[in-house]
Formats: C-alpha cells, sequence, structure tokens
C-alpha cells in the first residue's frame, strides 16, 4: 500500500468518524440540551475559514450596533463574540453573556478581563428558564445555538420578552453544525415566538436570519 492511499484511507476514516459523531450529537440533542463541551471550545474560538456568515466581523455588521446599546449573546460560549460586541458598544453599553457551562462563561470572563472591558456581565443559566430581564435589550444573539435547546418555543418566547420594541434577534446557522436549525425551522419559531422578520442574509447551507420584537402601534 502505497503512502498517499494510507493518507487517503486515514482522512476518509477520519471524516466517516466524524460524521457519525456529529449525528449521534443531534440525535442526542432531540431529548436533552447537549451543548459543546468545554473542553472543544478551541472549535468554536476562531472563525470558521470556508464560511463567510459565520464570521465574527460579519455577524457583529449585522447587528447595527451603536454606542450604549444593550445585547444578550445567549450561548455566548468562550465569548468569540461578546468581545468584540462589548468593545463596538463602548462603556455606556452592556452586554449580558449567558450560557450553560461555568467553563464556558470563565473562558469569556478571562478575555474580557484581559481586554479591560467593564461592561459585560454573565449569567450561567439556559435561554427558556426564565432568568432574564423583561424589555431591557436591544438586540440578542444566538449564533449556532438554538439546536441545541431543547424547549425553542420556550426560549423564544423569553428572548421576546427580553427585547425592547424595535429591537431584534440574530439567528446565524451553518449547515456543518450537527444542531443546524434551516431557514424555514427558525421563521416557524421566531413567528410564533411574535417576531417579524426584518432582514435575511446568506444561503441554504449558511444564513443569518434577523427578526424583529415589531413596535406597538
Amino acid at each position: 500500500m502505497t503512502t498517499t492511499t494510507s493518507i487517503l484511507i486515514g482522512l476518509a476514516a477520519l471524516v466517516l468518524v466524524i460524521v457519525l459523531v456529529a449525528l449521534a450529537w443531534r440525535f442526542a440533542s432531540r431529548r436533552t440540551s447537549v451543548p459543546c463541551p468545554v473542553w472543544l471550545r478551541w472549535s468554536v474560538e476562531a472563525d470558521n475559514p470556508f464560511s463567510r456568515v459565520n464570521r465574527t466581523s460579519v455577524i457583529v455588521q449585522r447587528l447595527d450596533l451603536q454606542p450604549g446599546m444593550k445585547v444578550l449573546d445567549l450561548g455566548c460560549g468562550p465569548g468569540r463574540l461578546t468581545i468584540p460586541i462589548a468593545e463596538r458598544l463602548g462603556p455606556d453599553g452592556e452586554v449580558l453573556a449567558v450560557d450553560i457551562q461555568a467553563g464556558m462563561l470563565r473562558r469569556a470572563q478571562a478575555k474580557a478581563q484581559a481586554a479591560g472591558l467593564t461592561n459585560v456581565e454573565f449569567l450561567q443559566a439556559a435561554v427558556g428558564e426564565g432568568k432574564l430581564p423583561h424589555n431591557q435589550f436591544d438586540r440578542a444573539i444566538l449564533v449556532t445555538v438554538l439546536g441545541e435547546i431543547v424547549d425553542r418555543e420556550t426560549a423564544l418566547r423569553e428572548i421576546f420578552d427580553s427585547l425592547k420594541p424595535g429591537g431584534f434577534l440574530s439567528v446565524t446557522e451553518i449547515a456543518v453544525d450537527p444542531h443546524f436549525q434551516s431557514r424555514g425551522a427558525v421563521r416557524r419559531l421566531a413567528a410564533t415566538a411574535g417576531f417579524v422578520e426584518k432582514a435575511f442574509y446568506g444561503g441554504r447551507f449558511g444564513f443569518t436570519l434577523n427578526v424583529e420584537k415589531a413596535r406597538s402601534g
């Protein structure tokens, strides 16, 4: 067997293992929340070079942030988006970084401290537990997180209630994620919670969907 053949067989085996793990992860997530484990945080700390939709700069740009705003970073993980958002908001703004895992929050908190940021608060909670304040936030984000939530309808209703009228939720999904949610699924869930579609970017296999809590009247 040649070296090239051995390498190709090894790569094929690795791809097969990755696919099987992703399928098992997705199946398990239907019954319970299975977030990215803390020891795999490195896999979500850097931008995916193959997906423009999921790049930090692109996601932040599509939030249309202004200094002084208040933003919910839901499923913040190790703080990949928390830090640049907090920097964009300035000292008069605020980010509430929420994650179910204490280890992820510790990592994000360390990054905030290293960056000298004082406008980030941290909350260990699952979205849908009723721990978010009402009518407080201008923006909320869920970046490859929605599929990890078992009771998505309750979670989106809580996010809806936490936003100010005119605020919006930004949902980013990429097909390679084991918890991937289609545009249609996200739209249906958002509409059930009371959101109206504001903007859509990307395509079928990777997109950002912004949905708004409409102003009354």
